[in-house]
């Protein structure tokens, strides 16, 4: 029967639960990373990560209205989070935009949902279920640690490529610049909530699967878009995975 874990013990079994499932082992970021994509393959991400990352506010708004008063801190988090997201500087969904145009396609095609593939639209509803039915700490953990925690170790692979191998100038990747330095503070942030909450046995065990479903689903989606968009152009051997793993 599981115990209550203390701080480090759960902190460890939190990371575990997504070490494996990270969205760069996904054909994807490996084609991403080593210079295999076009602009084209890009821009069909760009246009899918708009329907997944642009109502990332919208999230946090459902778990922030359920956040219990006197869990303050957790409130302003989820507050300066949204902030940031919306109105904090940039949009970030305007610099998502500014990169997505700079791969050749459109503002109009990126916020149009018909150009999301049906793995987006699954896990865009995760996301939303996630926010508005699982108690608030286990909604943390599920999209600010099994989520949001994975982007800037994501995001370190992939920006040298664009600006080395792409061309990419440094305002049109400016996204994954701020993300690189946003969601790491937000990760982390994400942890030491989750840590401090997830106070019975019942919630750690929740926010550990819930963090491995997460990890999962950004895992699936960013393998689907190589399925939907490069595999023809790009097989795997080309990437160095064999069709049997």
């Amino acid at each position: 029967m599981a115990e209550l874990m203390d701080r480090d013990t759960f902190r460890t079994a939190l990371e575990d639960a997504i070490k494996g499932k990270s969205a760069n082992k996904a054909p994807f970021s490996i084609a991403w990373a080593s210079g295999k994509l076009d602009r084209d393959h890009l821009a069909r991400w760009a246009e899918n990560h708009y329907h997944y990352v642009g109502p990332f506010a919208d999230y946090l708004a459902y778990i922030y209205a359920r956040t219990p008063d006197h869990c303050q801190e957790a409130k302003d988090f989820m507050l300066q989070n949204m902030y940031e997201e919306e109105i904090g500087g940039d949009r970030h969904t305007d610099l998502l935009i500014r990169f997505a145009e700079a791969c050749g396609t459109t503002g109009e095609r990126v916020v149009d949902p018909d150009n999301m593939s049906p793995t987006t639209r699954g896990l865009q509803a995760w996301c939303y279920s996630v926010a508005m039915r699982e108690h608030w700490v286990v909604a943390v953990a599920g999209l600010v640690v099994g989520l949001e925690s994975q982007v800037p170790s994501i995001y370190r692979r992939q920006t040298p490529t664009l600006r080395e191998k792409y061309g990419f100038t440094d305002e049109e990747v400016e996204f994954f610049d701020l993300h690189i330095v946003s969601d790491e503070i937000h990760g982390e942030r994400g942890y030491q909530i989750v840590l401090e909450h997830a106070d019975t046995v019942e919630l750690q065990q929740a926010c550990l699967k819930i963090c491995e479903i997460g990890a999962q689903m950004r895992l699936l989606y960013t393998t689907a878009l190589y399925y939907d968009y490069v595999a023809k152009d790009v097989p795997l051997s080309e990437i160095g995975i064999s069709e049997a793993a």
